[in-house]
């Protein structure tokens, strides 16, 4: 093929202008690994009069992406706008049904539509490219579906979401509460202004799943995913989290089990010494468990204009070299539906903080209700503030203190089970911390 591929490019945000950028830079290298001119020659967004710092003048405004989806003028639409429903999903549809080619980022979309999208383009022969939409400019798609095609997967997990990993980072570093790290978010631009998406765990939800899917050949399921984010999250958590050898991590993480596939996201303890405990601020990892390469970790960024660019403009020239699979691995009539594993069977070790009323025999009972739940403690420690310790050596006071346990491998059952009888017994000044540890 050597004719012109032209692009249609909906949404002219941060992403959208290093696209066009990107694509006007590159313009010879393109032709040369492809073949072909690729250009983009027409456009859609909200306002046409934002100054985005590049040059608009010789291509087409539409006002409506739905139109540009169907124009005559582009031969792949570049879905940039976002979110699961609304303009995005029509204007991918308007294009499928075209018979365009879709290059998408959009993460939210292809979690809940994506097994009806991908068989409308199989339908039409053309391609729908999503490399940008999990973990921004890491080549993970591209190395589960392409570079691990001759490996059975075990577990793929990772942190997914910057915004997150910024916060984390900062909380540990500087000893800041969440509510302080996430203002800094905030004003540098890492967080929205409503960050419940990224913050509570949804946003890397959506990329599990997809990542899911490509893993194990099922169907997207994004309502399987269990998900617990990092609000709860205390300065105290990360300072224990160090003195055991840990760090905690938001991940996102798909597990094949004998029940079926795990699909989870919380705040996770990892072994300092692991790869995925390494990346810090807004960096993004991937890992994979494969059982003829091992243990598998991509890292790098997760997100910006520039990096998410990159991911897109791969998709676009692979379009440009006529390649053209299956969006999801496989067809889609050959995705099986995933069978979940509730969070309640999931088994692994356990971080504790139970914020009990220091008295006598309260770590006993502690111990005692862990054991009737079948827990077994691996560490077990108390702390009290060296005011309180030199006031009342005995801790007869009643205040409350932390009380911090480390299970050995647990059911999350029987571990909700023993705290919910620590609860009845009186025994807590307010609600437990839980957070799962990821061994190595």
């Amino acid at each position: 093929m050597t004719q012109t591929l032209r692009l249609g490019i909906a949404g002219l945000g941060t992403v959208g202008a290093s696209v066009l950028r990107m694509v006007a830079r590159r313009a010879e290298a393109l032709t040369a690994a492809t073949g072909r001119t690729i250009t983009v020659t027409a456009v859609s967004a909200r306002d046409r009069s934002r100054d985005r710092g590049v040059d608009l003048s010789g291509l087409h405004w539409f006002d409506d992406p739905v139109a540009l989806a169907r124009s005559g003028e582009i031969d792949v639409f570049v879905e940039l706008v976002g979110g699961s429903e609304g303009a995005a999903k029509a204007a991918v549809e308007a294009a499928l049904g075209a018979g365009k080619h879709v290059v998408t980022a959009n993460k939210a979309l292809l979690a809940h539509h994506g097994a009806a999208l991908a068989r409308m383009a199989e339908e039409r022969g053309v391609a729908l490219a999503y490399e940008a939409s999990v973990a921004g400019g890491i080549p993970v798609i591209k190395a589960i579906r392409e570079g691990l095609a001759g490996n059975d997967i075990s577990r793929v997990y990772g942190i997914l979401n910057g915004t997150c990993n910024y916060i984390l980072s900062r909380m540990e570093a500087e000893g800041l509460t969440f509510e302080a790290c996430l203002k800094d978010a905030q004003a540098l631009g890492y967080a929205e202004a409503d960050p419940t998406f990224d913050v509570e765990g949804f946003d890397t939800a959506h990329k599990l799943a997809i990542l899911t899917s490509l893993a194990y050949g099922v169907e997207i399921d994004a309502e399987g995913v269990s998900v617990e984010g990092i609000s709860a999250i205390q300065p105290l958590d990360l300072t224990m989290a160090d003195e055991l050898g840990y760090r905690i991590k938001l991940l996102g993480v798909a597990q094949a089990t004998d029940e079926g596939i795990e699909q989870r996201v919380h705040p996770t303890m990892v072994p300092k010494a692991s790869a995925i405990a390494q990346v810090m601020g807004v960096t993004n990892a991937v890992t994979v468990d494969a059982d003829a390469v091992g243990e598998l970790t991509l890292i790098g960024p997760g997100a910006g204009g520039a990096a998410t660019a990159s991911a897109v403009v791969a998709d676009i020239a692979d379009v440009a070299l006529g390649l053209v699979r299956p969006t999801f691995g496989q067809p889609v009539a050959r995705l099986t539906a995933p069978r979940r594993v509730e969070m309640q069977r999931h088994e692994g070790g356990y971080y504790i903080r139970l914020t009990v009323h220091d008295r006598t025999g309260v770590a006993a009972g502690v111990a005692t209700r862990m054991a009737e739940a079948n827990i077994s403690i691996e560490s077990i420690v108390q702390r009290r503030s060296a005011k309180a310790a030199s006031s009342d050596p005995q801790g007869l006071s009643g205040q409350p203190v932390p009380l911090v346990l480390i299970t050995y491998a647990a059911t999350e059952g029987n571990v909700r089970e023993a705290l919910a009888a620590i609860g009845r017994d009186g025994l807590l000044a307010e609600a437990p911390q839980l957070i799962r540890i990821e061994r190595e």
